[in-house]
């Protein structure tokens, strides 16, 4: 047969996406990676390996002619900007008609209107879980209370004002409480409902059955009365609901209810796995239409092929609609329509053949499929209607999560202290909603003058229990802990009172040091991370504990690799899920020793996302019943681990560290000369916030690619700072330069806040480069200077160096100062006390 008529009908075809959420900006904090997979927390790491994982990871990066990698389309869409990409993705779909649901809550995500570029018809479909959530959020007038009365009058009130703003309903009752909907729930049971919801707290979240059934038969009366469809999720989602309770044959109570009998709804998904069950009510009841956005792209092609011939077993084409289920991402969008088309004309070829169809029906059902059904359902094809952005109320929460539906028990709040110490807070969820986002949690001034030694400030830092501050979540770093069921994690800026930041702040000081770096020079600095560090097992030798080596290979020894490649991959999907880009791994040197390369990002960025790569791998170690210790030389004899930063500058969305042309003597421009001769000229002094305790300079000797030389080369990997060409730069050109001299003991926003310092220093003064050393910095000993052999000599050049007291402040380079003396005199004093610091990073 000749399917050339019904090839072009389907490549030509406008389409009507009437199933799908807003996208988030290009820097959200909702992971990539659930572009491509319904699953989340550790099920994650598994999703690289399913069919339609591979599959659509393949298909962008052909669309975008990126590397096929989920890495290579990240970068791409980072640099292309989310503008750029979403009108790609949009024109390759060709969808000419967007209604969107809103109530799905995502972090950063832009209004319905924005859309608008993007599709010539853009409506909203309103969640009525959402709206009912939204209203009891809002405080009463006159502080009274609640009552099925007041809030079914405000529920419906609400529902008929938007009426005419909106072109559907949708229900997410099959993720709350399951599909078994009574349309005549008692009032008793109703109130009852409405009471457990009401003292569950706020963020209100309505899962009582009977308070949702009583939600949804309001809605359907209300839906009946103005014409309006209704949505309903079925079939599979994520592991907030029951799949065996989004069957949709447990609708049939409202089905057969008289006074739905003029209804009109939607089974979203297919319902997949039940998409004969669907299509089966298709065929016996008026009411029932199908939508197979989300089945198409997620499953496999097998699978996607077999779900649209089981709901055209029994289904009438007119009653099955195509949809993205798009969301957050604009290639969910070009995915989900580019494989329609593929499937759709597949399913109608094998009907064709099979002698079900003609051609020409097969053209026409194409057509119906693609975007009539739509049109004539949601009444598209009546004046366009405006849509009613974000009408819920500003107050509404938007939970900023890269998991927002399963329920949050604790909050853990974050900060890392002056001796690099990661710690935390941990808050109950609601209370960190009602009171901590807005008022912070109080934290003695002490916390910033604590060594590495004891939980108390050291004597020189001026700081004591007397006063408090408030730890202030960034809400922009809150993300779903990968690791632990149920839990959030957050980092917090120090602040006085809330608003008025802390001079001690290690985020607000590196802040601080960028803004001077834009405002003066136009320019930000791009960091990224190499993470060395040891995994130790804990053995019994003589009756005691011993934590020893997890392995005794090689560098870059693959058997090592494979044995702890369970956790990494581990660590690996956890990373994903917080937007944290893992560029490489390997097995160091070290027994038991690995290396973990993170992407590079913007500083503060880069800083943050250490943290949280650090309690990573530490959590996931402790799962897989071991310890992860980032510290510089956790036993003399063997190698040290360091933190290796590799920083680059970028203005106006152009790396200007490389030089423009190959004209350079050293391959980088004057801005990244400059910047680097500055950092050179400080580095003696820098140590004292890279290098921060005196176990530090036990890994900074020669010969161990530590850098102990004060000197700079070209991939001299024996220098403290080296220019770097990695593959896919001109040859004669570097793209940044590396810093060695900066380990897992090191604050990551101090460091970076006096890396920044001294190249500013450099930049003001134009300072200039001397020759790269080409060789052994240590067969140079007599012509080159020593850098620091100990935290002594890096704390001395510190004090003699004037600059960093009006970039860093002077009463926190007091603080730093104190400590770092209080580490001095304990670690001369107790000499094997640096063994115990293995508990601490």
């Amino acid at each position: 047969m000749d399917f050339t008529e019904l090839r072009t009908a389907v490549e030509e075809a406008e389409l009507v996406d009437a199933h799908a959420h807003n996208l988030v900006a290009i820097d959200s904090s909702f992971p990539f990676i659930n572009a491509f997979s319904e699953a989340n927390g550790a099920a994650l790491s598994f999703a690289p390996h399913s069919l339609s994982f591979k599959r659509s990871v393949k298909e962008v990066a052909e669309l975008y002619g990126c590397g096929n990698s989920l890495e290579s389309v990240e970068e791409h869409r980072r640099a292309a900007g989310l503008e750029a990409v979403s009108s790609r993705c949009f024109e390759a779909a060709r969808i000419s008609g967007l209604l969107i649901d809103d109530g799905l809550k995502l972090d950063k995500m832009h209004c319905i209107d924005w859309h608008k570029s993007f599709a010539p018809v853009v409506g909203r479909i309103l969640r009525i879980e959402s709206l009912a959530e939204q209203i009891l959020s809002e405080e009463l007038p006159g502080k009274s209370s609640w009552t099925l009365d007041v809030f079914t009058e405000m529920f419906v009130g609400k529902l008929k004002s938007l009426a005419d703003k909106i072109f559907g309903l949708k229900s997410i009752a099959a993720y709350r409480s399951g599909l078994e909907i009574s349309t005549h729930v008692s009032r008793k049971d109703a109130e009852e409902g409405l009471s457990e919801v009401i003292q569950a707290g706020k963020p209100f979240r309505i899962s009582n059955k009977s308070l949702i059934d009583h939600i949804f038969t309001c809605s359907l009366e209300v839906g009946v009365r103005f014409d309006l469809p209704m949505q309903i999720h079925s079939g599979f989602g994520d592991t907030d609901l029951d799949l065996r309770l989004s069957n949709p044959l447990h609708l049939r109570a409202v089905l057969e209810d008289k006074r739905f009998s003029k209804s009109r709804i939607v089974l979203l998904h297919a319902s997949y796995p039940f998409s004969r069950e669907a299509s089966y009510l298709a065929s016996v009841y008026p009411q029932v239409y199908l939508d197979f956005g989300l089945a198409i792209p997620k499953l496999s092609v097998h699978g996607m092929l077999s779900s649209l011939k089981e709901l055209l077993e029994l289904a009438p084409i007119k009653k099955v609609m195509f949809s993205t289920d798009g969301y957050a991402f604009p290639e969910t969008f070009y995915l989900g329509a580019k494989k329609a088309r593929e499937v759709v004309f597949s399913v109608l070829c094998d009907a064709c053949t099979d002698g079900d169809i003609s051609i020409s029906e097969a053209v026409e059902a194409a057509k119906d499929i693609f975007s009539q059904n739509a049109v004539q359902f949601y009444k598209m094809s009546l004046a366009v209607k405006s849509s009613s952005v974000n009408s819920l109320s500003p107050n509404f929460v938007k939970v900023k999560s890269n998991d927002s539906k399963n329920h949050i028990s604790f909050v853990r709040v974050f900060w890392a202290d002056t001796s690099g110490q990661q710690r935390c807070r941990v808050v109950p969820a609601k209370r960190f909603h009602d009171v901590v986002t807005k008022n912070g949690i109080g934290l003695t001034f002490a916390c910033m003058g604590m060594t590495s030694f004891t939980d108390g400030p050291a004597d020189e830092t001026n700081l004591t229990g007397v006063g408090e501050i408030r730890l202030m979540p960034d809400l922009s770093t809150k993300w779903r802990i990968p690791w632990v069921e149920q839990e959030e994690m957050v980092l917090a800026n120090m602040h006085l009172k809330p608003g008025e930041a802390w001079e001690y702040c290690p985020r607000e000081a590196l802040r601080r040091v960028s803004k001077i770096l834009k405002d003066e020079f136009n320019l930000a600095m791009n960091a990224g991370f190499e993470n060395e560090f040891f995994l130790l097992k804990n053995i019994l030798r003589d009756g005691r504990e011993e934590w020893v080596p997890f392995d005794s290979t090689p560098y870059c020894s693959p058997s090592s690799y494979d044995a702890a490649s369970p956790l990494f991959n581990e660590v690996l999907t956890a990373l994903q899920s917080l937007d944290i880009s893992v560029e490489q791994l390997h097995a160091e040197s070290g027994k038991g020793q690995f290396e973990m390369v993170l992407g590079h990002t913007a500083c503060l960025h880069a800083a943050d996302n250490l943290i949280y790569t650090r309690e990573v791998i530490r959590a996931i170690a402790r799962k897989h019943g071991l310890l992860a210790t980032f510290m510089p030389k956790y036993a003399l004899d063997e190698i040290g681990s360091g933190a290796h930063v590799h920083l680059s500058f970028w203005q106006n969305g152009q790396n200007v560290f490389m030089a423009s042309d190959g004209s350079s003597q050293h391959g980088m421009s004057k801005i990244g000369e400059e910047f680097m001769a500055g950092v050179l000229y400080h580095l003696p002094a820098i140590l004292a916030f890279t290098a921060p305790i005196p176990n530090s300079y036990d890994r900074i000797q020669p010969n161990t690619w530590s850098g102990a030389y004060k000197c700079w080369g070209k991939e001299n990997r024996e220098a403290p700072l080296r220019t770097a060409c990695p593959p896919g730069i001109q040859a004669g050109l570097v793209s940044n330069f590396e810093i060695k001299s900066f380990d897992g003991c090191a604050n990551p926003h101090l460091g970076l806040a006096a890396i920044l310092a001294a190249g500013i220093d450099g930049l003001r003064k134009h300072l200039c480069l001397p020759k790269p050393i080409d060789a052994n910095p240590s067969s140079l000993e007599g012509e080159l200077q020593r850098l620091p052999k100990s935290l002594s000599e890096s704390l001395e050049a510190l004090k003699e160096d004037d600059i960093f007291k009006d970039f860093i402040g002077e009463k926190l380079l007091v603080a730093i100062k104190g400590v770092r003396k209080a580490e001095i005199d304990y670690y001369e004093m107790h000499k094997d006390a640096y063994k115990q610091l293995i508990h601490r990073y």
